[in-house]
C-alpha cells in the first residue's frame, strides 16, 4: 500500500469519528424562566357573585372590564334578574355577594330579616319612568292615549316582583287612568323581556324605566312621567351578610361609587343617588 493511500485512510477515519462525535451532541436546555402573559388563573381568583336588578345588565357589564384590569384576582360573575326574586333567592340562601335593586322594598325586607350587612348599604343610582312605542308609530304621544279604544295591548312590569312595575301602577293611578287601561296590561317577568315586546310590535306601548330604552333603536320614548306621580326611583346596593368575600365585595361597593364607574352609569341614563 502506497503511503498517499495510507493518508487518505487516516483521513477518513478522523473525519468519520468527528461525524459521529458531532451527531451525539445536543443542545443544552436553557435553566432561565419564561416569561408568560397569560391572566391570572381561575385558582388564584377571589369570586364575587353580584345579584342585580335586570335594568342594570348592559350597564353593570360595561364596568366589569374595567374594574378586573383594576382587580384582576377578582371574578365577577353577575346574576340579572327582577329584584323581587333575587331577593327570594337570596332569602333561601343562595351564595350571594352584593344585591343591588332597583327599588328600596326588597333590601329593606332583608335588611329586616338581618340578611344584610347593614353598614354597607347605600343609595346607588335613581331612573325615570318614561312610556315607549315601537319605533315609527305615532298614534301614542302622552300617558293619557293610552285609554284609546285602538290601543289593546300595553307592557308593564309584574308589579309584585319587578318595581318598574310597581312604579309604573304608581304613575297610572297617579294618573286616574290605571283602571280604565288595567285589561290592556301584558305583564312581563322583567325589564328587558318588556323591552323585547315593545320592540317586536307585540305591545302597542310600554311602561319602563328611562334607561331600559335610552340605547334601543327599536323604540321610541314620547313621554316622562312626572317625579310627583311615583315613589323616588333609587338603586340602593349592600353586601349579604352571608357573603364569603366580604371584603372584596366592600371594595366593589367602593368601585361603583368612584368616578369611572359613575361615568359609565350615566352614559348608560342613570342618574347618581348621591
Amino acid at each position: 500500500m502506497n503511503r498517499r493511500r495510507i493518508v487518505n485512510l487516516a483521513c477518513g477515519f478522523v473525519l468519520s469519528l468527528l461525524l459521529a462525535v458531532g451527531c451525539n451532541q445536543t443542545t443544552p436546555q436553557s435553566t432561565e424562566p419564561q416569561q408568560t402573559t397569560s391572566p391570572v388563573s381561575s385558582a388564584e381568583q377571589t369570586e364575587l357573585i353580584i345579584s342585580a336588578a335586570a335594568s342594570l345588565t348592559d350597564a353593570l357589564n360595561a364596568i366589569q372590564p374595567l374594574y378586573q384590569q383594576e382587580n384582576p384576582k377578582v371574578k365577577l360573575t353577575y346574576n340579572f334578574g327582577p329584584s323581587g326574586s333575587l331577593q327570594q333567592q337570596i332569602e333561601q340562601g343562595a351564595p350571594v355577594d352584593v344585591f343591588i335593586s332597583a327599588a328600596p322594598k326588597q333590601i329593606n325586607e332583608l335588611q329586616e330579616k338581618g340578611l344584610l350587612l347593614d353598614e354597607t348599604r347605600k343609595d346607588l343610582l335613581k331612573n325615570e319612568m318614561v312610556l315607549i312605542i315601537p319605533k315609527g308609530e305615532s298614534t301614542i304621544q302622552r300617558f293619557e292615549d293610552l285609554t284609546a279604544d285602538t290601543v289593546t295591548k300595553i307592557a308593564v312590569g309584574e308589579p309584585e316582583s319587578v318595581p318598574a312595575g310597581k312604579y309604573a301602577q304608581e304613575v297610572l293611578t297617579s294618573l286616574n287612568i290605571f283602571e280604565t287601561i288595567q285589561p290592556k296590561q301584558v305583564y312581563a317577568k322583567d325589564v328587558r323581556q318588556l323591552l323585547s315586546y315593545v320592540e317586536t310590535g307585540n305591545v302597542d306601548a310600554g311602561i319602563t324605566f328611562s334607561s331600559n330604552a335610552k340605547f334601543s333603536e327599536k323604540v321610541e320614548i314620547v313621554a316622562t312621567a312626572p317625579p310627583e306621580s311615583h315613589s323616588p326611583i333609587i338603586y340602593p346596593i349592600a353586601v349579604v351578610k352571608n357573603s364569603k368575600n366580604p371584603e372584596a365585595a366592600k371594595e366593589f361597593l367602593s368601585f361603583l361609587s368612584s368616578n369611572t364607574a359613575k361615568s359609565l352609569f350615566e352614559r348608560y341614563g342613570f342618574g347618581l343617588a348621591n
